[in-house]
């Protein structure tokens, strides 16, 4: 067996002060891995305070092992000292791995890590299972907590956060429980609620996927946005949007997912608005599955009694929800429904009972009456009659052929 020679040995292995191979690599502030008893030497005992690679002056002097490019320097060792062989698929295996670790610790090493990013993703495009098993989301979480601390300083580490999130968008991370314990953290949803609100696009669309699909293996993960009202106002913002319809489908599906069991997160979303957006997206979803997902949050929100305030003051609210009822009890007709009967149980005013009539929803609540069969949105919209009959009967537009009718 040959020892590995020093023209083999990789650059970024090397201490940029003694220019050896490093032992026990350490990162510094400025983002440069040194040799910890090159570094030690240059600031505690030289009293230096800069960086030996940038001259940049230093403000802490934490002195952070680098894990991921000592293990490469190991793994390189290894490989410059095998004498055999490994059959095909290990050597496969082997050199991939090598490969993902050169890059992390690139990455690691760099105060840029932008480009190393785009590199990660094409290898984790092509490599995801390797990458899971490698650290590799570990890795990203690194730079979404660096990123958090850095954001309203510089936009450097704001772009290697987008990018980061570039790369896990790919990565088939719902049942690796240990990745999704790592993005489950605060210090790397925090990240991902900042870009959400502050992105581009395309990453803001990242964000979004990441935080729905950990958040189905995890429902705490959203059940926390109510800490941040701009969270809510941001992804209202984006289901709004008219240029995305992929991006505003999605904001649609997390504000779902916010709401489903957190009452803290409701009123946070109607307090952001959420109620009169909802009502005024409602004419033109055309969609029935769109259609529907925003009658069910509508729906939810109703449930609060500020929902149902905000509702009633709406001039459109009972016009807009009616206009989505219809005679076959599909699933967009059981929510308006329930919607309009959860608003007439529990704030049943003046311009509420006006409105029902003046907007049609009257007339709709009679059709599905006489509809053949039993259903609790019969059962609603009998309900709704029973209540405010009476108060109906006295508008002339009340129909002629029912007046006769009682209920």
């Amino acid at each position: 067996m040959t020892s590995p020679t020093e023209s083999e040995l990789p650059s970024i292995f090397r201490c940029p002060i003694s220019l050896e191979i490093m032992e026990n690599p350490v990162t510094i502030a400025t983002g440069i891995t040194y040799d910890l008893q090159s570094i030690e030497k240059w600031l505690f005992t030289y009293k230096k305070t800069t960086c030996p690679a940038t001259m940049q002056p230093l403000h802490n002097f934490d002195l952070i092992p680098n894990h991921t490019l000592k293990n490469l320097i190991l793994s390189w060792r290894t490989q410059s000292l095998l004498s055999k062989p490994k059959p095909s698929l290990s050597s496969s295996l082997s050199s991939k791995h090598l490969e993902l670790t050169s890059i992390l610790a690139a990455m690691d090493s760099s105060p840029f890590k932008v480009n190393s990013l785009k590199k990660l993703r094409s290898f984790a495009t092509d490599n995801p299972l390797v990458f899971l098993s490698s650290n590799g989301v570990e890795a990203l979480c690194r730079i979404l907590k660096q990123s958090n601390t850095d954001f309203s300083d510089e936009f450097a580490p704001f772009r290697a956060c987008e990018e980061a999130l570039g790369v896990l968008k790919n990565l088939p991370f719902d049942n690796h429980d240990a990745s999704i314990g790592l993005l489950s953290k605060p210090d790397s949803v925090n990240p991902m609620l900042t870009i959400l609100q502050r992105g581009s696009a395309e990453a803001r669309l990242d964000a979004i996927t990441i935080l729905k699909r950990i958040s189905k293996a995890n429902p705490s993960i959203t059940s926390q946005f109510h800490q941040d009202i701009d969270v809510f106002k941001s992804l209202l913002d984006l289901l709004s949007d008219e240029v995305s319809a992929k991006l505003s489908t999605s904001s649609l599906d997390l504000l779902l997912q916010a709401v489903a069991t957190s009452k803290a997160n409701r009123l946070k979303a109607i307090e952001a608005g959420a109620v009169c957006v909802l009502i005024e997206l409602l004419p033109d979803e055309a969609g029935r599955q769109r259609r529907d997902k925003t009658l069910l949050l509508l729906k939810r929100l109703c449930e609060c009694a500020e929902g149902r305030l905000a509702f009633a003051d709406h001039r459109m609210g009972i016009a807009a929800v009616a206009s989505k009822i219809g005679r076959d009890h599909d699933l967009g007709t059981k929510l308006g429904v329930k919607v309009l009967w959860l608003v007439c149980s529990f704030l049943p005013t003046k311009e509420v009972v006006e409105g029902m009539m003046a907007c049609g929803a009257v007339k709709k609540l009679f059709g599905l009456i006489h509809v053949d069969g039993q259903s609790s949105t019969k059962e609603k919209a009998l309900s709704m009659v029973r209540m405010h009959n009476d108060a109906w009967r006295q508008y002339p537009c009340f129909p002629i052929e029912l007046r006769a009718v009682r209920y």
